[in-house]
C-alpha cells in the first residue's frame, strides 16, 4: 500500500499537491493538450481555494493559460486576427489602444478582470486624462472585442466590458453638449466676414462648399476638379481622404495621407449644387489661375485636389479647425469693436458642426427626411432622425415664439 504524502504539520497532501522546501505549498495539474501547470500559496487552505478554482475553470472548458495572460497579450493576437473594417479605423483603433490601454490597464491578467476595474479604468480616463466620451467610446469598442474573443476562446467566462460605458455615460462625467449647427444669422456672420476679411478670404470658398453641401471634412479636402461638373451643377462624391498623425508610426514619421472608400456604402453619393456653391468653386478657380497655385499632392494615385494650400498640398481637419479658431476670435473682435453690445457673435464650432448647420438649414426649408439622407450619406435613417429631430424640435421653439409675440400684439 502506498504511502500518502503528508506535510510539516502531518496533514495528508492531495494528488498533485506538494510542500516546497522553504515550508510553502505548490500544486501541479495537466491541462486537455497535456501541458502542466504549477500555482503556489502560502498556505494549505489558500492552495485548496485556488484549486477549486482551477477545478471548476476545468469544468467549465476555461483554458488554463488564461491564469497568466495578460490583456496586451490577448489584443496583440485580436489586432493579428480583425479584419472587416476599413484601414483609417483600425488604424485608430490601434492608436487608441497602445496609447490609453496597453500602458496601464493592458498588463492586467484577463483572468483577474472584473467589471469594477473597467469601471475604474474608464473613470481615470474620464478623470485623470481628460478624456472625451466619444473617445473613450473608441477604447471601449476594442476593449469590448478584445475581451469578447477571450470569451468565444474560453479564456474567460464573461465580458467585464459589457454595459460598463452605458452606465457610466449616465453620469455627470460622459454627458457631452449636443453638438448644434450654426443659426441663420450665426452663418450669415461667419460667411460674410470670410468674404470681406483679406486675411482669411482664401478659406471662403472650402468653407462655402462644406456649409452647402454638408460633405465630411475628408470628402471635401479630397474632393478633385474631376469629380465635380459645373456645368450640371454635380458632385460626385466617390472617396475621403483620411489624415492620420500617429506618433508611434516611425516609418511613416507618424503624419501621412491615404485615400478611402466613403465612410458607408451609402457615402457614394450625387450631390446637386446650389448656386453658392457653384460659386465657391469658380472663385476657388480663378484664384489659383491668378495665384499660379496648382496641386503637388499625389496620394495613392489622387492627384488634381482642388482645396489645397499655396505649396499645392491637400488640406487636413486639424489645419481647418486651426483656422476656424482664429476665424472665430477675429470675427467676434471685430463685431465688439464695430458694437459692444453686439447680439450676434460666433460660437466655438468645429468643421464637423458645418455638416450640422447645412443639416439644419435643410430642415428648416422642410426638405424631404429622405432626401436629407441621402445627400448626407447616412445609411442608418436613425442618425439622419437624430439631427431632424433636434433640428426642427429647435426651429419648432423659435416659430412658437414667434406666435407668443404675435398674439400679444392682437391681445
Amino acid at each position: 500500500m502506498a504511502t500518502k504524502r503528508k506535510d510539516t504539520h502531518r496533514i495528508v497532501l492531495k494528488k498533485g499537491e506538494y510542500q516546497r522546501s522553504n515550508g510553502t505549498y505548490a500544486y501541479r495539474w495537466t491541462d486537455q493538450k497535456g501541458r502542466r501547470h504549477e500555482v503556489y500559496a502560502k498556505t494549505l487552505d489558500d492552495l485548496r481555494t485556488k484549486e477549486k478554482e482551477i477545478e471548476s475553470d476545468i469544468i467549465d472548458g476555461i483554458k488554463a493559460e488564461a491564469r497568466y495572460l495578460i490583456v496586451n497579450e490577448l489584443y496583440d493576437l485580436w489586432e493579428q486576427l480583425k479584419r472587416g473594417v476599413k484601414n483609417n479605423t483600425f488604424e485608430n483603433y490601434k492608436y487608441m489602444y497602445n496609447t490609453f490601454v496597453r500602458p496601464t490597464f493592458g498588463k492586467l491578467r484577463i483572468s483577474t478582470l472584473r467589471k469594477s476595474d473597467v469601471k475604474k479604468f474608464y473613470n481615470y480616463l474620464a478623470d485623470e486624462r481628460g478624456l472625451q466620451a466619444s473617445t473613450i467610446d473608441s477604447i471601449h469598442t476594442v476593449l469590448h472585442q478584445v475581451l469578447d474573443m477571450a470569451v468565444d476562446d474560453n479564456y474567460i467566462r464573461n465580458n467585464p466590458t459589457n454595459n460598463v460605458l452605458k452606465e457610466l455615460k449616465q453620469s455627470h462625467v460622459f454627458k457631452t453638449e449636443k453638438r448644434r449647427g450654426l443659426t441663420i444669422a450665426e452663418q450669415e456672420l461667419f460667411m460674410t466676414f470670410l468674404r470681406n476679411n483679406h486675411t482669411y478670404a482664401h478659406w471662403y470658398p472650402l468653407f462655402a462648399v462644406m456649409i452647402g453641401t454638408g460633405m465630411r471634412v475628408g470628402e471635401v479636402t479630397g474632393l478633385r476638379w474631376c469629380d465635380i461638373d459645373l456645368e450640371n451643377g454635380l458632385i460626385d462624391i466617390n472617396h475621403t481622404l483620411v489624415y492620420y498623425c500617429h506618433r508611434d508610426e516611425v516609418a511613416k514619421n507618424g503624419c501621412y495621407f491615404n485615400v478611402n472608400t466613403p465612410k458607408t456604402t451609402a457615402g457614394n453619393r450625387i450631390i446637386p449644387m446650389i448656386e453658392s456653391v457653384r460659386e465657391a468653386f469658380l472663385i476657388e478657380k480663378e484664384t489659383q489661375e491668378q495665384l499660379g497655385i496648382k496641386c503637388t499632392s499625389v496620394i495613392d494615385g489622387y492627384s488634381d485636389f482642388i482645396f489645397v494650400n499655396r505649396y499645392g498640398h491637400v488640406q487636413n481637419q486639424g489645419n481647418l479647425n486651426k483656422a476656424i479658431r482664429r476665424i472665430i476670435r477675429d470675427c467676434n473682435d471685430e463685431a465688439l469693436l464695430a458694437d459692444e453690445n453686439a447680439t450676434v457673435l460666433l460660437p466655438h464650432f468645429s468643421c464637423h458642426s458645418l455638416r450640422h448647420t447645412f443639416t439644419t438649414r435643410m430642415c428648416e426649408a422642410g426638405i424631404n427626411v429622405k432626401v436629407i439622407q441621402d445627400t448626407l450619406g447616412h445609411k442608418d435613417i436613425s442618425t439622419t432622425m437624430n439631427i431632424y429631430t433636434h433640428a426642427t424640435k429647435d426651429l419648432k421653439e423659435q416659430e412658437f415664439k414667434s406666435l407668443d409675440m404675435y398674439f400679444k400684439k392682437i391681445q
